[in-house]
């Protein structure tokens, strides 16, 4: 192996962003919960597929085929986000769910693993902590 003998530029990214393909004919509104299609695209998130963050921005391939555009996705930080049935007591921490891409609630059934409550802000409310490879890694244990 030979080891470098000047210096190199390296492409860096930014630890809490990422972009991905989006599927085709579809359009992956900002604020969105993303998921993963199965064959490798992003799509506004269905319940039981991979979490692939929360989308930055309107990523619009309503007329495009698979892979024409990319959606920009936050893949870890925390969030305000309505979830069904929260109360003070989920201090606890308890796992969040989504069904959809902005369907969050504690009840796990075949929803995707998206963060755990951070802290409760009010009846309906609480911040998220959302880390997509930590929810990959639960999901392999």
């Amino acid at each position: 192996m030979t080891t470098l003998a000047a210096n190199k530029v390296r492409d860096y990214q930014m630890g809490d962003k990422e972009e991905y393909p989006v599927i085709a004919a579809d359009i992956i509104y900002q604020g969105a919960a993303v998921g993963e299609n199965g064959s490798g695209y992003a799509r506004p998130l269905v319940a039981g597929d991979p979490f692939m963050g929360f989308a930055e921005s309107k990523a619009d391939n309503a007329a495009g085929a698979a892979g024409a555009i990319n959606v920009n996705v936050k893949k870890r930080g925390n969030i305000v986000l309505p979830i069904a049935a929260i109360a003070i007591t989920a201090n606890d921490r308890p796992a969040v769910y989504a069904s959809d891409d902005d369907t969050f609630t504690l009840t796990a059934s075949t929803n995707t693993l998206i963060g755990y409550v951070s802290r409760w802000v009010s009846t309906g409310v609480a911040v998220v902590e959302f880390d997509t490879a930590l929810c990959k890694a639960a999901l392999q244990a």
